[in-house]
């Protein structure tokens, strides 16, 4: 199959098991089609697929992000002793693990074509990642708390593993309370990450953006919370301060050099 016969497949069967699609037409456009496809991924719920879905739709992803390009970690140069920052993708960047900034259901990113870190991620890692997250939500029983992370399998990600943590919602001025969140998630990826035996971990700009944290105060705590941990437990773990706006680059860039 190729990429464009791999697509068609996929955007049919995703809107023959969606009724309320049925009417939907395939956009003769490659950007139409992949804008589709993703809409559809991003809307459906966490169930079964096929195996020969599964086939292809991992075909498709893998060859998706080829394209795209893929960064190893030892592509970087490390900005600190064990510490990098890295401007660009974070589903294409090959380390043990990356870190999503979820919402307290934990299922990924519902609303289409959005330009969270948490629909790239869902988006690109497959249908896979969504009912392994639902699974992980039936055992616990009730919505994730703020400050805490879960670890799953990164499925078609270059990474070998998603830390999927909530932060902080900042409403109106920030609290003692909403920096404390923010550290514990930066505490707690770094805990499972050891546990699990993890060498490296990326962490995108979590609670920034959607969740209206003010950069500079949560790149301040990212770092502070990584090398304190660093310094107490004698971790020997890589970390990676993903970032993809350039003021957030030039942000922890400021950090990390004045040390």
């Amino acid at each position: 199959m190729t990429q464009t016969e791999r697509r068609r497949y996929l955007i049919a069967a995703l809107l023959k098991e969606q009724p309320q699609y049925a009417k939907i037409e395939i956009p003769s456009r490659e950007q139409e089609q992949k804008s589709l496809l993703r809409s559809l991924f991003n809307k459906r719920m966490p169930l079964p697929v096929t195996d020969e879905f599964a086939a292809v739709q991992d075909a498709y992803l893998q060859e998706e992000i080829r394209r795209k390009g893929i960064t190893a970690l030892s592509d970087l140069t490390p900005i600190q002793k064990g510490i990098y920052l890295w401007r660009g993708d974070i589903t294409t960047l090959q380390c043990d693990g990356i870190v999503n900034a979820a919402n307290s259901q934990m299922l990924g990113c519902f609303c289409p074509n959005h330009g969270c870190i948490d629909n790239a991620i869902h988006t690109f890692a497959g249908v896979q990642l969504r009912l392994a997250c639902a699974e992980l939500m039936r055992k616990q029983g009730y919505q994730e708390e703020t400050g805490k992370a879960k670890i799953t399998l990164a499925y078609n990600l270059p990474s070998r593993y998603v830390l999927h943590t909530v932060g902080p919602i900042v409403h109106g001025d920030l609290t003692e309370k909403d920096k404390e969140l923010l550290a514990s998630c930066y505490r707690s990826c770094l805990e499972l990450a050891e546990k699990n035996g993890l060498k490296s971990i990326a962490f995108c700009c979590i609670s920034t953006g959607e969740f209206h944290f003010p950069n500079d105060k949560a790149a301040q705590i990212a770092v502070e919370t990584v090398k304190r941990f660093k310094k107490q437990t004698h971790s020997e773990i890589e970390v990676i301060f993903n970032v993809f706006k350039e003021l957030d680059y030039n942000i922890y860039q400021e950090l990390l050099q004045a040390d």
